[in-house]
Protein backbone atom coordinates (compact mmCIF):
# COMPACT_ATOMS: atom_id res chain seq x y z
CA UNK A 1 0.00 0.00 0.00
CA UNK A 2 1.30 3.30 -0.96
CA UNK A 3 1.02 6.27 1.80
CA UNK A 4 -1.75 7.68 0.43
CA UNK A 5 -3.76 5.12 0.95
CA UNK A 6 -3.39 5.34 4.07
CA UNK A 7 -4.49 8.97 4.87
CA UNK A 8 -7.58 9.57 6.46
CA UNK A 9 -10.52 10.01 4.21
CA UNK A 10 -11.38 13.16 5.94
CA UNK A 11 -7.99 14.99 4.64
CA UNK A 12 -9.27 14.44 0.89
CA UNK A 13 -12.14 16.68 -0.34
CA UNK A 14 -12.41 14.59 -3.30
CA UNK A 15 -12.99 11.92 -1.60
CA UNK A 16 -16.32 12.66 -0.81
CA UNK A 17 -17.67 13.46 -4.13
CA UNK A 18 -15.84 10.11 -5.24
CA UNK A 19 -17.88 8.31 -2.75
CA UNK A 20 -21.33 10.28 -3.55
CA UNK A 21 -20.64 9.34 -7.32
CA UNK A 22 -20.25 5.64 -6.88
CA UNK A 23 -23.47 5.52 -4.41
CA UNK A 24 -24.94 7.52 -7.29
CA UNK A 25 -24.20 4.59 -9.51
CA UNK A 26 -25.06 2.20 -7.34
CA UNK A 27 -28.60 3.71 -7.28
CA UNK A 28 -28.81 3.83 -11.12
CA UNK A 29 -27.88 0.23 -11.61
CA UNK A 30 -30.64 -0.62 -8.53
CA UNK A 31 -33.96 -1.94 -10.34
CA UNK A 32 -36.75 -0.02 -9.70
CA UNK A 33 -38.76 -0.19 -6.59
CA UNK A 34 -42.11 -0.21 -8.09
CA UNK A 35 -44.42 -0.71 -11.63
CA UNK A 36 -44.32 2.18 -13.63
CA UNK A 37 -47.78 3.71 -13.33
CA UNK A 38 -48.21 2.00 -10.04
CA UNK A 39 -48.27 4.16 -6.28
CA UNK A 40 -45.13 5.56 -4.55
CA UNK A 41 -44.31 5.53 -1.52
CA UNK A 42 -44.11 8.53 0.61
CA UNK A 43 -40.26 8.76 -0.39
CA UNK A 44 -40.01 7.70 -3.55
CA UNK A 45 -39.28 10.19 -6.61
CA UNK A 46 -40.77 9.67 -9.58
CA UNK A 47 -38.60 9.11 -12.92
CA UNK A 48 -39.62 10.69 -15.70
CA UNK A 49 -36.44 9.95 -17.84
CA UNK A 50 -34.88 7.15 -18.67
CA UNK A 51 -30.66 6.65 -17.65
CA UNK A 52 -29.66 7.81 -21.06
CA UNK A 53 -31.00 11.05 -21.14
CA UNK A 54 -30.43 11.31 -16.79
CA UNK A 55 -27.22 13.89 -17.28
CA UNK A 56 -28.75 16.23 -19.62
CA UNK A 57 -32.04 16.34 -17.10
CA UNK A 58 -29.21 16.91 -14.54
CA UNK A 59 -27.41 20.20 -15.93
CA UNK A 60 -30.67 21.54 -17.19
CA UNK A 61 -31.95 21.58 -12.99
CA UNK A 62 -29.21 23.95 -12.62
CA UNK A 63 -28.96 26.57 -15.34
CA UNK A 64 -31.42 29.19 -14.44
CA UNK A 65 -29.56 29.22 -10.74
CA UNK A 66 -28.58 33.04 -10.28
CA UNK A 67 -24.44 33.36 -9.63
CA UNK A 68 -22.78 36.25 -8.57
CA UNK A 69 -20.74 37.89 -11.68
CA UNK A 70 -18.11 40.41 -10.78
CA UNK A 71 -15.02 42.32 -12.94
CA UNK A 72 -12.09 42.88 -10.60
CA UNK A 73 -9.89 45.46 -11.79
CA UNK A 74 -7.08 45.26 -8.55
CA UNK A 75 -6.55 44.90 -5.20
CA UNK A 76 -4.84 46.58 -2.36
CA UNK A 77 -4.20 46.32 1.06
CA UNK A 78 -4.11 48.92 3.29
CA UNK A 79 -4.60 49.77 6.95
CA UNK A 80 -7.85 50.76 8.45
CA UNK A 81 -6.45 53.99 9.07
CA UNK A 82 -6.02 55.26 5.44
CA UNK A 83 -9.89 53.69 4.63
CA UNK A 84 -11.00 55.81 7.59
CA UNK A 85 -9.32 59.38 6.09
CA UNK A 86 -10.95 58.14 1.98
CA UNK A 87 -13.16 61.18 1.20
CA UNK A 88 -14.80 62.52 -2.28
CA UNK A 89 -11.74 62.50 -4.58
CA UNK A 90 -9.48 60.18 -2.82
CA UNK A 91 -7.97 57.90 -5.60
CA UNK A 92 -6.53 54.55 -3.62
CA UNK A 93 -3.92 52.86 -6.04
CA UNK A 94 -4.45 48.95 -6.88
CA UNK A 95 -1.67 46.59 -7.74
CA UNK A 96 -2.55 45.95 -11.19
CA UNK A 97 -1.18 47.91 -14.36
CA UNK A 98 -3.14 49.80 -16.77
CA UNK A 99 -3.91 47.98 -20.06
CA UNK A 100 -3.63 44.84 -18.12
CA UNK A 101 -6.53 42.35 -18.33
CA UNK A 102 -9.39 42.34 -15.61
CA UNK A 103 -10.09 39.33 -13.60
CA UNK A 104 -14.16 37.73 -14.75
CA UNK A 105 -14.96 36.23 -11.30
CA UNK A 106 -18.23 33.78 -10.67
CA UNK A 107 -18.95 34.00 -6.65
CA UNK A 108 -15.38 34.68 -5.95
CA UNK A 109 -13.72 32.04 -8.67
CA UNK A 110 -11.75 33.43 -11.86
CA UNK A 111 -13.28 31.99 -15.12
CA UNK A 112 -11.70 34.54 -17.13
CA UNK A 113 -9.71 37.72 -17.84
CA UNK A 114 -10.84 40.45 -20.49
CA UNK A 115 -10.61 43.91 -21.52
CA UNK A 116 -12.84 46.48 -20.88
CA UNK A 117 -15.46 47.85 -23.73
CA UNK A 118 -17.83 50.32 -24.04
CA UNK A 119 -21.71 49.32 -25.59
CA UNK A 120 -24.35 51.71 -25.71
CA UNK A 121 -22.81 54.07 -22.97
CA UNK A 122 -22.52 51.10 -20.74
CA UNK A 123 -19.32 49.10 -19.59
CA UNK A 124 -18.89 45.72 -20.63
CA UNK A 125 -16.07 42.96 -20.85
CA UNK A 126 -14.57 41.62 -23.60
CA UNK A 127 -13.46 38.35 -22.77
CA UNK A 128 -9.82 37.27 -23.78
CA UNK A 129 -8.86 34.13 -21.72
CA UNK A 130 -11.30 31.83 -20.32
CA UNK A 131 -9.89 29.20 -17.60
CA UNK A 132 -10.17 25.66 -18.60
CA UNK A 133 -12.76 23.63 -16.87
CA UNK A 134 -9.33 21.33 -15.68
CA UNK A 135 -7.90 24.43 -14.21
CA UNK A 136 -10.57 25.47 -13.05
CA UNK A 137 -11.09 22.30 -11.10
CA UNK A 138 -8.05 22.35 -9.80
CA UNK A 139 -8.20 25.84 -8.30
CA UNK A 140 -11.37 25.53 -6.71
CA UNK A 141 -10.21 22.11 -5.16
CA UNK A 142 -6.82 24.11 -3.58
CA UNK A 143 -9.03 26.70 -2.18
Amino acid sequence: MSTEDNQDPADDPMAGWAEALEEQKRADDAPPAHEPGGPLSGNEVPRSFSSAESPLNDINMVLDIPVQLSVELGRTKVPIKYILQLAQGSVVELDALAGEPMDVLVNGYLIAQGEVVVVNDKFGIRLTDVVTPSERLRRVSKG
